[in-house]
């Protein structure tokens, strides 16, 4: 495992998950464990954002990152509190500048639903502002980094139901975030990003989802210029994907992927012959 992952899962907080007993398909009783979730409330300021479904986690990143995808947080903008209400389950993010989003926004409930659909216009707005880094990227280290983030223990893997966000530096993971929709995931890392001022530039996004607009998207607007999923896309994050430039890369599975858009940012220094191929019967999906 990486020595410089700063954050990781950890399937063994019991408040994130919760045993149900159940009959099988002999009729056996089972217990298994399944995923928590559980509203989180977001101010900003002294205006009522929306309600995330969330599994409960690092909820000021999460509060962070979604008000700064949303574009309600200006890269100018100073924070001057994030404050978390375990009782009430409520973030309050608190900027020097004054900001009013009652006239465009109504009280909205984000459901952890992968369907639901989460992008603002101002979102779009915001993408012919986006000018990504020419950098370059190994196959070698996208390999390396599916196969590490694809066997490292996590909520999935014990309990499913669940999605998984990765910021990596070449091939080192940063920071593993989990939720019950990929948006959530994305939106963690996306405050980690801002609290601790790190650099795009030179960053990779993995998730372990669908590689949708919304993706794309959010990792365009957070100045990450590489993408990758072992899942498959969709049509309008491949044409969000061109139109910004972005490098991304689905289906990595064994020695396989398939890049669509920004494939003149890869250097293609991996032997495939040393690349194990992944078994037709994986636990992950």
């Amino acid at each position: 495992m990486s020595k410089t992952l700063l954050i990781k899962p950890n399937p063994d907080n019991r408040r994130l998950t919760r045993v149900v007993t159940g009959i099988d398909h002999s009729k056996e009783a089972h217990e298994i464990r399944v995923i928590e979730e559980r509203p989180l409330t977001i101010y900003l300021n002294k205006q009522e954002i929306v309600t995330a479904m969330t599994i409960g986690d690092y909820p000021e990143y999460l509060a962070v990152g979604y008000l700064s995808n949303q574009g309600m947080l200006l890269a100018d903008d100073i924070i001057t509190g994030v404050d978390y209400e375990d009782d009430i389950e409520t973030v309050v993010v608190r900027t020097k500048r004054h900001t009013n989003f009652e006239e465009k926004l109504k009280k909205k409930t984000r459901t952890s639903g992968c369907a639901v659909g989460t992008v603002f216009g101002d979102m779009m707005e915001g993408l012919d502002k986006v000018v990504l880094p020419a950098t370059q990227i190994k196959t070698s280290w996208l390999y390396k980094l599916a196969h590490e983030i694809n066997t490292m223990p996590s909520l999935y893997l014990q309990a499913g139901a669940i999605h998984g966000s990765v910021l990596c530096q070449r091939d080192m993971p940063l920071v593993y975030m989990e939720d019950v929709g990929r948006h959530n995931a994305v939106d963690k890392i996306a405050g980690w990003m801002v609290m601790e001022n790190a650099d795009a530039a030179d960053k990779i996004m993995y998730t372990t989802g669908r590689l949708t607009s919304e993706m794309v998207i959010k990792t365009a607007l957070m100045g990450i210029p590489v993408l990758a999923s072992r899942s498959g896309f969709t049509a309008w994050g491949v044409e969000i994907a061109k139109q910004v430039g972005i490098t991304l890369i689905g289906r990595m599975r064994g020695k396989r992927f398939i890049c669509l858009s920004g494939e003149d940012r890869l250097i293609w220094d991996a032997d495939l012959k040393t690349i194990a191929d992944e078994p037709k019967n994986t636990s992950r999906k």
